[in-house]
């Protein structure tokens, strides 16, 4: 099946994930995620990306981003391997790519799947086995959202704000969230996505984003379409095993 062509959205949230290359780690030291921080930080910058939520996991990279155009989150990740791949091989003496591929990126229906995003991010560590808690990870935005610190990475999402009037309430409303696993069916629906390149949304929300970019944001189904509508009668022999 033909790979459906990259969206994106301005003003609205992506969820964006980078592997290193056969599963191999990104991370290696402690200077190696505060250099990727800071060429991150810098490019979302130039780029005028604003960065929602992220993890740095030693294999791979999280974040739930919001692009004001088309290009700058494309080139905000070009811009961050142009930097972080050359410092990665130097240091630890190896050459060619680092990354698996391309980035991959899914878009988000806000209202519903914004702070679901986030907090699969942010407590993947947690999946992962890496700590007992999310706020035990020094690597991620979680420690901005709970109120223990603050990341000047992150811009806080309307759908963060709109937790609580004041920062303790949002903070402790994000941490009440947070005490309360994702199920397996929302982690899976959530990595799905982003691994396929679909929307993260309700199915209004997908047949809106059809209609809005006026292209194809799903997969077509498989099988070959019916010349006319099945009658009742090959309807039924469809259904039959065997036939």
């Amino acid at each position: 099946m033909a790979r459906l062509p990259r969206l994106i959205i301005p003003n609205q949230p992506h969820h964006v994930i980078q592997r290193g290359n056969n599963g191999q780690p990104v991370f290696h030291d402690t200077a190696d995620y505060l250099a990727f921080l800071g060429w991150l930080r810098t490019a979302a910058r130039n780029d005028k990306v604003a960065i929602h939520a992220y993890v740095l996991m030693p294999n791979h990279v999280h974040l739930l981003v919001t692009p004001s155009d088309e290009d700058g989150l494309g080139h905000m990740m070009q811009w961050i391997g142009r930097y972080y791949v050359p410092y990665f091989n130097q240091k630890y003496g190896r050459s060619g790519t680092l990354w698996n591929g391309r980035y991959k990126t899914s878009v988000i229906d806000a209202e519903h799947f914004f702070l679901q995003c986030s907090r699969y991010i942010e407590f993947n560590p947690v999946r992962a086995g890496l700590v007992a808690a999310a706020a035990d990870y020094p690597w991620s935005s979680y420690a901005h959202h709970a109120g223990q610190q603050v990341d000047p990475l992150i811009t806080d999402h309307p759908q963060y704000w709109a937790l609580g009037n004041t920062p303790f309430q949002r903070e402790a409303a994000y941490i009440a969230l947070g005490e309360t696993a994702l199920t397996a069916d929302q982690v899976e629906e959530i990595n799905r996505a982003v691994l396929k390149g679909w929307p993260l949304g309700s199915d209004q929300y997908k047949r809106e984003l059809e209609h809005k970019m006026k292209r194809q944001v799903l997969p077509a189904k498989r099988g070959r379409p019916f010349k006319q509508p099945p009658t009742e009668t090959t309807a039924n022999a469809l259904e039959k095993p065997g036939t």
